[in-house]
């Protein structure tokens, strides 16, 4: 292989991290048109580096092609909340399981520090440290699993669920109700009980799409009382 197709290669996939950050950051929100030749002159490239970019993104779910329409940035829909949470349940449920198992005094230790800015973060009411934090325990878990098809399926998934602009933990009273679940996890791995921590783990997650279901009948509920009173 030439050192021309190595420094292309490497160009599509910096290309492509550059616009997953962009889509991460919402700065290209859902349902948003992808300019493809207004994006090669900003990077400087030609439109084959970047269409084979959009093509890595694609297989990721995060954008969709349209035919004779073009690229578009992925709109998650609430069926797709319904259908991606249950199996996200499932298989970070399958991680609490196998990391419970294999789990040694410091692995314990390791995520009872996590968990520790969990309960400080909950204290003072920050909503984006607990965030965070919930981040790096559910990566501290799979990584403890050490399960690579488990690891590849479940970040997979979570790219898309970063396509959402809702924050469950802009429900009143989830900050709380997620400490507690959190608890519930940590209690199951301390007491090296495989089973709970599955439970605990997968109850967790549809706790969290059941708050995003309410956040958007919310907003629903709120538009439609704007519309009715637009039209009166």
């Amino acid at each position: 292989m030439s050192p021309a197709r190595i420094a292309q290669t490497a160009l599509y996939q910096e290309v492509a991290e550059r616009l997953r950050q962009r889509i991460f950051a919402h700065e290209l929100p859902p349902g948003t048109w992808i300019d493809e030749q207004a994006l090669a002159i900003d990077y400087g490239i030609s439109r084959t580096p970047l269409r084979e970019a959009l093509k890595v993104l694609a297989s990721e779910g995060l954008v969709t092609l349209k035919p004779r329409r073009g690229c578009y940035v992925t709109e998650i829909s609430e069926r797709d909340l319904d259908e991606i949470f249950p199996l996200m349940a499932m298989l970070e449920g399958r991680c609490a399981f196998e990391a419970s198992q294999k789990a040694r005094s410091d692995d314990i230790s390791r995520l009872e520090s996590i968990h520790a800015l969990l309960e400080k973060h909950a204290t003072a009411g920050n909503k984006e440290g607990f965030f965070e934090a919930n981040q790096e325990f559910h990566r501290a878990v799979q990584e403890l699993a050490d399960n690579r098809w488990l690891m590849q399926v479940i970040q997979d998934l979570r790219k898309v669920l970063k396509l959402t602009r809702l924050h469950s933990l802009s429900l009143e009273g989830r900050l709380q109700q997620s400490l507690d679940e959190h608890r519930l996890i940590m209690a199951g791995f301390k007491a090296k009980d495989p089973k709970r921590a599955e439970k605990a783990m997968h109850d967790h997650l549809i706790s969290g799409r059941e708050a995003l279901a309410k956040i958007h009948a919310r907003e629903v509920a709120a538009e439609n009382i704007k519309g009715n009173a637009k039209a009166a």
